[in-house]
């Protein structure tokens, strides 16, 4: 089997697998909430703080105005991060590239680390970094990589997906209105809905890119 279709089978597992969600659904929250610090940063606001918890959730604190264009970009970067993340990542491993995907990755753990506040966040966020570096550097052959590589561009672009269909349920089963989706509408004329919809075509097409870069590869 290609090492494409071997990816995309772990991404699935790790993705649709109820037990297996449970707990890799903590990856994604990683990667939202660096998206949210990114995009901070480059649009910047000060990062204080990013707490992830065990139940998934995870907040980051940034300073700076509290509305503006900065401040909805911020809003809107943390569930399409890790999609259009997953996307890139695809890319640059179909063109040979997964070294760099690697170093890219590791490097926003290592930034997360920096800025994580909470014990449990450390400890998902450093033996994640190490697993990485062990594997640019001592992994025996690099197909590990480029395979692990795919798993993780796969699992990005879809577990990003589900994030945001879960967010569509959770909004409907509470009347909590502190989603990412529910700033944005405090923050600008569209609806909560719509910025939920937004997400999920982010997502969406980031998935799309994966499938029409392997296809075509």
């Amino acid at each position: 089997m290609e090492p494409a279709w071997i990816g995309a089978a772990v991404a699935a597992l790790a993705v649709l697998v109820p037990g297996a969600w449970r707990y890799s659904r903590q990856v994604v929250t990683v990667m939202h909430e660096a998206g949210h610090a990114v995009t901070a940063v480059l649009t910047g606001r000060r990062v204080r703080a990013v707490r992830l918890h065990r139940d998934t959730s995870g907040i980051t604190e940034s300073i700076g105005r509290p509305s503006g264009l900065g401040m909805v970009a911020t809003a809107f970067a943390g569930y399409t991060f890790a999609p259009v993340l997953g996307a890139f990542m695809m890319l640059l491993v179909l063109a040979g590239r997964s070294a760099w995907a690697w170093w890219l990755v590791l490097g926003i753990l290592g930034a997360m680390i920096l800025l994580i506040r909470t014990w449990f966040g450390l400890l998902v966020l450093v033996p994640a970094a190490a697993a990485v570096w062990l594997l640019q550097t001592r992994a025996p052959d690099p197909a590990w990589a480029e395979t692990a590589g795919f798993a993780a561009a796969w699992f990005l672009a879809a577990g990003g997906l589900r994030a945001t269909l879960e967010l569509w349920g959770h909004r409907r089963r509470t009347r909590a209105r502190t989603s990412d989706a529910d700033v944005l509408a405090r923050l600008t004329v569209l609806p909560a809905a719509v910025w939920n919809a937004l997400f999920a075509t982010v997502a969406a097409l980031s998935l799309y890119v994966c499938w029409l870069g392997v296809m075509g590869h």
